[in-house]
């Protein structure tokens, strides 16, 4: 039976990267309002109770208002923005996160996207955090840098207006809103250090977590990574043996995650670092996936592989 969907911030970057994943697929039919109708409440109330799934591609107070117009017990909800990643009765949209977080998932009526950056991190940290190999009350920090379109139209335009900025660096006060949910769901007592950058590349982002211990880890966080995401269709897991890492300016759209662990002779210092499309497994292809797991569907269907 098809479905109905409503994206509501259809016309925003990961709005259009989830109706392209949409797209041909019989298995959903998208409810779309004219350019006159996209900010008129009884209409976008109308969509919003009449869809059976709706996603949320909006600014948090958007989000958060989208969420108490829907008037029904049936219409499921996929939200986008950091509005409800902490909060409670939402499950968190990151299947392969822990081994029963996909039957969570599929039974949900209230999913919470993960953020660009968290999914990263949390992908190499969670994982070393259950299994103890890193420490609860660990203080880590986070190196990342992103593809611009992360910060939607507003830095998408401002990037192509400054062909001469190379880096920008942002998040300086220390409390980005990102932090709160890699806090969380690495299951951490300190928040994380973060440093956060966007480069002159449209798509594609590197996350970087660097670790010290006191004796050899590199091979025991390997074998921990590899077998928590061992059968993944999306996140792999290789020991990084490349001189360098780079990002292109036109990276291909991808919904998979790679994920590499480098390290010294001794094994004793770990760069643990995360590569992934910033509007693929950090956006949209991440709604897509979690859409095709609520609705009981193959959760890889209309991702880019």
């Amino acid at each position: 039976m098809t479905k109905t969907v409503f994206i509501d911030g259809a016309a925003g970057t990961t709005g259009l990267e989830i109706a392209d994943r949409l797209a041909g697929r019989s298995e959903f039919s998208l409810i779309t309002l004219p350019d006159g109708d996209r900010k008129n409440p009884a209409r976008r109330a109308e969509a919003l109770n009449s869809a059976d799934f709706v996603i949320l591609c909006l600014p948090d107070a958007a989000a958060i208002e989208a969420v108490a117009m829907i008037r029904n017990d049936s219409t499921k909800v996929i939200d986008a923005s950091t509005a409800h990643r902490v909060a409670p009765g939402w499950a968190y949209g990151f299947p392969e996160l822990t081994a029963g977080q996909h039957d969570a998932l599929a039974g949900s009526t209230r999913v919470s996207n993960p953020g660009c950056y968290p999914t990263g991190f949390l992908a190499l940290v969670a994982p070393l955090v259950a299994a103890g190999i890193l420490s609860t009350d660990a203080r880590l920090s986070i190196n990342a840098v992103s593809g611009y379109s992360g910060g939607g139209k507003e830095l998408i335009a401002r990037f192509e207006a400054e062909p001469d900025l190379g880096f920008r660096s942002y998040g300086l006060s220390l409390n980005h809103k990102h932090v709160p949910e890699m806090q969380r769901g690495a299951g951490l007592t300190h928040p994380p250090l973060f440093a956060p950058a966007v480069v002159p590349v449209y798509r594609g982002m590197l996350v970087e977590v660097p670790l010290g211990f006191d004796a050899p880890t590199a091979d025991a966080a390997f074998a921990t990574l590899a077998a928590h995401f061992e059968g993944s269709p999306l996140i792999s897991v290789r020991r990084g043996e490349d001189s360098e890492l780079l990002l292109n300016r036109n990276e291909d759209a991808t919904d998979r995650m790679d994920l590499a662990v480098f390290s010294d002779p001794s094994g004793c210092q770990l760069r643990l670092v995360a590569r992934l499309d910033n509007l693929g497994k950090g956006a949209g292809g991440a709604c897509v996936q979690n859409l095709n797991i609520m609705a009981g569907l193959p959760e890889t269907a209309g991702l880019r592989l």
